[in-house]
């Protein structure tokens, strides 16, 4: 019997640790922090990749060779 008891102290403790964690779950459509990093340097590759239009001109000015 004195090792059933051991089991049920362990499987305790497991489910309190388990109960503790320390970040919330994130709410459905909300981004993550490590996605919100991923954006920023999505958004900073794009930035640094785009041409920079005459005053004026509009990307359907361009001409196509």
């Amino acid at each position: 019997m004195r090792g059933l008891q051991g089991c049920g102290e362990t499987a305790t403790i497991a489910l309190l640790l388990c109960a503790c964690s320390s970040a919330p779950d994130p709410q459905p459509g909300t981004v993550t922090a490590d996605q919100a990093q991923q954006l920023d340097d999505a958004a900073e590759m794009l930035d640094a990749n785009s041409i920079a239009l005459a005053p004026g001109a509009t990307a359907n000015d361009r001409t196509t060779p």
